[in-house]
């Protein structure tokens, strides 16, 4: 991700990995699967050119999984790059809130008592 936004004019890189914990809501958690619907990387791509228009001057690559995960894989992962710190960052922070509120992919977590459940990474 990060020399996917490597640029000369940035000061900054802010990066994030999202990796699979091994709880959740007090739960142990064994494992998870993503579930992407078809138009997911259409509206990935989408989230990550508007984000870098409503930032300025900022470099965005981002990246969600799908399929099995095991605890400690990365699930979502993303590199903003931008002439200053503070707008890195918040360029990172809303990326990351955007695809997690509109691109279509939904988790099924496989608890440690063999209990699941699908938890939707839309609103």
């Amino acid at each position: 991700m990060i020399s996917a936004v490597t640029d000369p004019r940035c000061g900054a890189v802010v990066t994030f990995d999202g990796v699979v914990r091994d709880h959740d809501g007090g739960r142990g958690v064994d494992r998870l699967e993503y579930s992407a619907h078809p138009s997911a990387g259409t509206v990935i791509a989408e989230v990550a050119r508007e984000i870098a228009a409503r930032y300025p001057d900022t470099l965005v690559a981002v990246a969600h999984r799908h399929g099995p995960l095991v605890i400690g894989d990365s699930a979502l992962v993303c590199a903003v790059a931008a002439p200053h710190r503070k707008q890195a960052f918040a360029a990172c922070d809303d990326l990351v809130d955007t695809v997690k509120q509109r691109v279509p992919i939904w988790k099924h977590q496989i608890f440690d008592d063999g209990a699941a459940e699908w938890v939707g990474a839309l609103g």
